[in-house]
């Protein structure tokens, strides 16, 4: 969680700290368009349709726009619900005179419009950054269009995933600490922590460690992975600086003996053993990955099987797929997709997986060990791939965020493969890229969506993309 100071109103607004607002429709980012007197506020915590009054927690005379939470509906929308999360609804928050933590601000929405906003904002970052059209505005605003739900695994207690109620799903949770050493969440774009005594999106495995139960004086930040598949979770501290040894120890006795525990620094990604190991073991498509410290895997207990069956089969229905090929994982992580590919082109073809980060890379190395059709590369796509250059039948592409970039885009085209299947988890980014694919001859010949970050705006797309013939 990367938080921003959240701004006081200027003077010329704070005799108006609240407005009512009709509220329109649905932008990337988690919030909604509104205007008032010219203006336009991004609105969170609001549905299209709705009048609500609505409290400035940014404003300035000279801002672009402003921005504001709901705090009152005064004309709702028939796909509102209650909140699940009472810290997290902006409504019970703001009356208790604290902001709504942040990471479940679709919480007030059915599930089926959530995927209903989340497609159109998808159609609307292609259509304007890319020129795609995807698909008219339904005449229904509840209908789903393009994002597809993703659930129904079993929970590591045993017990059946709920996957129409979008909780419990996170196999990794991010925490902040209090002051008082208490475990807690950021307010959205605040340095604001509100103390959290559940975390609902989460599976059991994290749960039932009552985090919220130890004292954390001396942490800053805590992560916490618990595997879908059962196997050992892991704790990672954050300390402050000059936090001793005594005191962390005092923390490690207050877990339960099966969680492994250590201490990691975000800006170096060192994980350092304080109890059991550093890293913990995911499965997915038939194959075991080990995760070190707080290396990337996909978040949802659910989403790599998900991912990697839409990759595999958008290259393989198309041909380039099969014994023998010369494919690429390029942003490979762990090799989450390195290995369903050796698999797919077997000894007689060979994967190149390339990642930027030292520590997952290293990962990679011990995950395909036993498979000799796989070259695993540390370093920058860009420069790999100037230094191996090779005929690819095609490639994997699944960039951080911030996507690959025009200069990334060009130097793929200019590789020659017949087809790419490109993972993303930002719609303004993938459809940025999108639009280089189509200025370099290519375009889009499939996409799929999945709704991996239920009671987010998150989510989660994966495309086919091939030269125009």
């Amino acid at each position: 969680m990367n938080p921003k100071t959240q701004a006081a109103p200027s003077p010329a607004a704070e005799a108006v700290t609240e407005l009512v607002l009709d509220v329109g429709p649905v932008a990337h980012g988690g919030h909604c368009v509104a205007r008032h007197e010219g203006r336009v506020i991004f609105v969170r915590h609001g549905i299209p349709g709705e009048k609500v009054r609505a409290r400035l927690t940014e404003a300035g005379e000279s801002a672009k726009f402003w921005r504001a939470d709901v705090v009152e509906v005064l004309d709702a929308s028939p796909d509102r619900v209650d909140h699940f999360w009472h810290l997290a609804d902006s409504r019970r928050a703001w009356a208790h005179g604290h902001p709504p933590v942040g990471g479940a601000e679709f919480g007030h929405i059915t599930l089926a419009r959530q995927r209903a906003l989340k497609s159109a904002v998808l159609a609307e970052q292609l259509k304007r950054l890319a020129a795609v059209e995807l698909f008219p505005e339904p005449e229904n605003p509840s209908e789903n269009g393009l994002v597809e739900a993703v659930g129904g695994g079993r929970q590591d207690t045993g017990q059946q995933h709920d996957a129409g109620s979008g909780l419990g799903w996170r196999t990794r949770a991010s925490f902040s600490v209090t002051t008082g050493g208490k475990l807690g969440m950021h307010a959205h774009r605040s340095d604001h922590i509100i103390p959290v005594r559940e975390m609902p999106l989460a599976v059991d495995g994290i749960n039932r460690l009552r985090l919220w139960d130890i004292d954390l004086q001396g942490i800053e930040r805590v992560e916490v992975a618990a595997p879908a598949n059962g196997s050992r979770p892991l704790v990672l501290l954050a300390p402050a600086p000059g936090t001793k040894a005594k005191r962390l120890s005092a923390i490690v006795d207050q877990l339960p003996d099966d969680v492994s525990v250590a201490t990691f620094d975000p800006l170096k990604d060192e994980a350092r053993q304080l109890r059991g190991r550093t890293w913990v073991q995911e499965s997915a498509a038939g194959h075991d990955y080990r995760i070190t410290g707080a290396g990337f895997w996909q978040i949802h207990r659910d989403a790599p099987g998900a991912l990697v069956g839409a990759v595999t089969e958008f290259l393989h229905d198309g041909g380039f797929l099969e014994p023998g090929s010369v494919v690429a994982d390029l942003y490979a992580g762990a090799g989450l997709f390195t290995a369903p590919l050796a698999d797919a082109v077997g000894e007689t073809g060979s994967v190149l997986s390339v990642e930027g980060a030292p520590g997952t890379s290293r990962d990679a190395r011990k995950n395909l060990h036993g498979a000799p059709q796989v070259e695993i590369v540390q370093g920058r796509v860009e420069r790999v791939l100037r230094q191996k250059p090779r005929n690819f039948d095609a490639l994997v592409l699944d960039p951080p965020r911030a996507g690959a970039g025009k200069a990334v885009v060009d130097q793929l085209i200019a590789a020659g493969p017949r087809a790419i299947a490109y993972v993303s988890c930002d719609p303004a980014s993938f459809a940025r890229d999108v639009g280089y694919f189509q200025q370099g001859g290519w375009s889009l010949a499939g996409l799929r969506a999945f709704d991996l970050y239920p009671h987010t705006h998150h989510l989660e797309a994966v495309a086919l993309l091939m030269p125009r013939r």
